[in-house]
């Protein structure tokens, strides 16, 4: 018990230099992210919507910014004492504006759902006609889903993936936009694995008077280090998460052009919350520091570089990867030749201490608690190092894993190879 305690104590100092605090206040705690650290440590993250943060946003996250109370706007708080904060969420608007070329930004929305609720409460009314893509073919619940409160609030119109291609049909989707007459088209997903044509989607909304909106949050880090099509100048609104490939802390924000700016902003604070996260607006303003310096471009090179060496190989093992292939950090693979569910394969696969989930392919004739695929992404294993030799060889322990998913013996020792190769590529030096 004394050696356990040493080394929560070592870890803790060398991360945050609150250990000792966390630990004589609530040991559980204490022992619960201790243990965290070693799972993020020994094992390969490949949750393509998940990144490991530097030390300097972890830092700020957990800054005394949290203390603070601070309902409204720099230099319109019903608070007071609310100088440092305003200088703060200052600092991230800006850092933001320049990353992306935004006219506005509002950086206080808490996740991606609050984000794109608000989005929809400025420029829509309840019952508008609310166009998206569907859930199982990639789009995400907040896009119109029946069980979300878009779906519920508005009227749904989904469109698909072209069954011929996995990808989208842009033609079909301008049919569909055209018999429907939507006040509002949604274009960015959560399981596609291709580049999006922004302007076109702009095009198709501006011929039926809708509003465009894009939602990011997946390919923000791409966007941002110019590897993917950048829809600011096309849209009304755009939507991202601060997380993901951007690399930031769990969080979101609101980019949009000047003349949609007081809309959103009301729709925010105060028609959907309250006062703003102060601490995790201070590290959004490290993070888009940290993706305005010239590496982060190589950063998002190497993620696609990844995602497409590691289709390369799960390709060699005959698996199919929706769409045939990849432009982004993400990969969606189909099980169904392999006669493997993708709750299996995400079960089997955490035996051997590799982390994927499962998820639903185009069409997929399985519910989504079991589903026909897994969904992969190399945001974690960019950040920690990794390069195409690397990524290439995980795959080689994904595809033994798969093809040995009901035998936990050789599962474990796949296990043992991730951790060596994980081993190499430290989550914060001296951990």
């Amino acid at each position: 018990m004394a050696v356990v305690k040493s080394v929560t104590r070592q870890i803790y100092s060398k991360l945050r230099g609150l250990g000792d605090q966390v630990y004589q206040s609530d040991p559980k705690v204490a022992r619960a992210i201790r243990s965290e650290i070693e799972r993020q440590r020994s094992g390969a993250e490949l949750i393509p919507s998940e990144n490991y943060v530097s030390r300097a946003v972890l830092e700020a996250l957990g800054s005394v910014f949290t203390n603070k109370y601070s309902e409204g706007y720099p230099g319109k708080r019903y608070y007071g004492g609310n100088e440092y904060v305003d200088f703060i969420e200052d600092l991230a608007i800006e850092r933001a504006k320049k990353l992306f070329g935004a006219e506005h930004v509002n950086v206080q929305p808490y996740s991606g759902s609050p984000a794109n609720m608000a989005v929809y409460h400025a420029l829509l009314n309840p019952g508008d006609i609310l166009m998206g893509l569907k859930l199982d073919h990639g789009g995400h619940l907040t896009h119109g889903h029946k069980v979300s409160f878009s779906g519920k609030n508005y009227l749904a119109v989904q469109y698909e993936l072209d069954p011929d291609t996995e990808q989208l049909n842009y033609d079909l989707i301008e049919d569909l936009a055209k018999k429907e007459r939507p006040h509002m088209i949604l274009a960015g997903y959560t399981a596609y694995p291709r580049e999006i044509n922004f302007k076109r989607f702009s095009e198709i909304a501006k011929d039926v008077g809708a509003y465009f909106v894009a939602d990011i949050s997946h390919i923000a880090g791409l966007v941002a280090g110019g590897v993917h099509q950048n829809p600011v100048p096309y849209a009304d609104a755009v939507m991202t998460t601060t997380h993901k490939t951007l690399r930031g802390p769990r969080g979101a924000m609101i980019l949009c052009r000047q003349e949609h700016a007081k809309k959103i902003d009301r729709a925010v604070f105060p028609g959907l919350q309250g006062g703003p996260h102060n601490h995790v607006n201070a590290a959004k303003a490290v993070a888009f520091r940290e993706a305005l310096r010239p590496d982060f471009k190589d950063y998002a090179e190497q993620m696609v570089k990844n995602a497409r060496a590691l289709g390369k190989v799960l390709i060699s093992h005959d698996l199919r990867l929706v769409s045939g292939g990849t432009d982004t950090h993400l990969l969606l693979v189909d099980l169904t030749n392999k006669g493997i569910t993708g709750q299996e394969a995400s079960n089997a696969l955490e035996i051997a201490d590799i982390y994927v989930n499962k998820n639903t392919i185009p069409f997929d004739p399985r519910p989504p608690a079991v589903t026909s695929g897994i969904r992969l992404g190399t945001p974690v294993m960019t950040t920690r190092g990794l390069k195409e030799a690397h990524i290439s060889l995980l795959g080689e322990l994904i595809c033994r894993a798969l093809d040995n998913h009901n035998n936990s013996t050789e599962l474990l020792k796949v296990k043992k190879e991730v951790q060596a190769l994980m081993g190499k590529f430290p989550v914060y030096r001296g951990l």
